[in-house]
């Protein structure tokens, strides 16, 4: 018996097929156009076939992806043999593509005359990517329950449905007593609707969130805790926040018992600095008193002291008198400064002046030293907008400083100039006994003086050791800054800039 055998229309199979496929033509070894494209291959490319056959892929794919394509074919070809084209696996009318086989066809002499593109389908194992599915669960599970941080996994409607161990040992509740709770159980009362609103915002907008909560042990203690919150979407649209959380009940009290630390030192700073200027100006007054009748005495104003040893001690009274009240002009100084009360009465003044007058000053009390004080002042300085006094209460200071730490004979230098960056930079350079660069730091702070040879200054010359802190603190109310640099038993500069912005030219 004869059977009809039905003829099959290849080229509708492969159209039909549901793989991406395409003939590339081969003309002198190299891969020429597109023959045909079937539908699926239209659909991976993103193109109409009318639009692919008859082009090179180059035509309807990225410069990137088709450089790939083409070297493959030349591989394919030159090799004769079928190439893999790995890609970005891709989804193509449900199927999942993971590649392309490149199959040379040739003719009876064996030359490759198309090449025959073919989709490759995810051919790994279902069962591996279970297994790594359940790998991936078994893994996020131990994270959650070794964690060392509180962990709480609540629902849409704010259920708890999950807590880590570290949750159940830190705050005291049993998984029995809360999973299936509404978790604002767990909060004080004056955080329940604030929290309640906030749990519905994070898992509608579902945006890593952070914020402090508080927090209610089983033991009734109040925890302060700092919560990191994220969503989690799950299949059929099921959406759960997780929620770290981390006690700082501690580190909160630790900032209020710091808070209350600072805010008494303040406040003992305060009263110390009020207390300075109150027995400051109380003291100046009998002092100056002495000041002056020791004046009139000395001079024998009122008559002849008859005796010279008790002229002696009334130049020693005099001397002492007047030392004893520029330290304390200087505790009252810096005791204004730190407690913010003294003020900038500033006016437009010639530097170049005011260094001159003060120098000349300074060179007549030093007059039997032998220091020479010299000055380099550079031309045509601008004046200045600042606060007379306390420029010049600086300039005084530094150079009262370099004479004391300087020896017969020596010379102290006096500069002013602008800098590179615009700014007045004026500087006292000596050459004494300088300061050890671990030293300089204290030599900056109220009260610190540096003890290096102090044998070589006798007890008239030291101070309070507010000169510099005075100088450093006034300069800086004018916007500049005072710098100390200095080489020991060589010497030292001490200078101090002052802001473009105060130039009046």
């Amino acid at each position: 018996m004869v059977q009809n055998h039905k003829k099959v229309d290849f080229s509708i199979l492969f159209d039909k097929m549901p793989l991406p496929r395409l003939i590339v033509d081969v003309i002198d070894g190299k891969a020429g156009n597109i023959l045909e494209c079937n539908k699926s291959a239209s659909s991976y490319f993103g193109s109409e076939p009318a639009r692919i056959i008859g082009d090179k892929i180059s035509a309807f794919t990225s410069a990137e992806n088709a450089r790939h394509f083409e070297q493959s074919f030349q591989v394919s070809i030159s090799r004769n043999s079928i190439v893999n084209i790995p890609i970005i696996p891709a989804i193509v009318e449900g199927i999942k593509i993971n590649g392309f086989w490149v199959t040379p066809v040739r003719d009876d002499g064996g030359v490759v005359q198309y090449l025959d593109v073919l989709g490759q389908l995810d051919i790994r194992d279902q069962s591996e990517l279970q297994q790594e599915r359940d790998d991936a669960v078994s893994l996020l599970t131990s994270i959650f329950e070794v964690s060392e941080v509180g962990i709480i996994v609540t629902d849409e409607n704010g259920i708890i449905v999950r807590v880590n161990d570290s949750f159940v040992r830190t705050y005291g509740w049993s998984r029995d007593e809360i999973v299936g709770e509404d978790f604002i159980t767990l909060v004080t009362d004056d955080e329940k609707d604030r929290t309640r609103i906030n749990h519905k915002k994070f898992i509608s907008v579902g945006v890593r969130s952070t914020g402090e909560v508080k927090m209610i042990r089983k033991d009734k203690g109040i925890a302060n805790v700092l919560f990191t919150s994220a969503t989690l979407r799950l299949s059929k649209n099921r959406k759960f926040l997780v929620t770290t959380v981390m006690d700082i009940t501690l580190r909160k009290q630790m900032e209020a018992s710091l808070r209350l630390a600072k805010d008494q030192a303040d406040s003992a700073n305060r009263a110390k600095s009020n207390f300075l200027a109150n027995m400051s100006h109380e003291l100046r007054t009998p002092l100056n008193a002495i000041i002056g009748f020791s004046e009139l005495m000395i001079k024998e104003t009122f008559g002849s002291i008859g005796n010279e040893k008790y002229a002696e001690y009334m130049s020693d009274i005099h001397m002492s008198a007047e030392h004893l009240l520029e330290i304390i002009n200087e505790v009252l100084d810096m005791s204004k400064i730190e407690a913010g009360r003294l003020e900038l009465s500033e006016e437009n003044f010639s530097i170049y002046d005011t260094i001159v007058s003060v120098c000349r000053m300074m060179s007549s009390r030093v007059f039997a030293s032998n220091i020479d004080i010299t000055r380099n002042i550079e031309d045509k300085l601008p004046a200045i907008y600042a606060d007379y006094r306390l420029i010049r209460q600086v300039l005084i200071n530094l150079i009262t400083n370099a004479i004391k730490f300087s020896p017969s004979g020596s010379r102290i230098d006096v500069c002013a100039r602008i800098n590179n960056d615009g700014d007045m930079v004026i500087t006292v350079t000596d050459q004494g006994i300088g300061i050890k660069e671990d030293k300089i730091k204290k030599a900056l702070e109220p009260f610190g003086q540096v003890d290096d040879h102090s044998d070589m200054r006798d007890i008239a010359q030291q101070g309070t050791g507010l000169g510099l802190p005075l100088a450093k603190a006034m300069i800086e109310m004018h916007g500049g800054s005072l710098f100390i640099n200095s080489e020991f038993k060589v010497g030292t500069t001490v200078g101090f800039s002052i802001p473009s912005d105060r130039f009046r030219w």
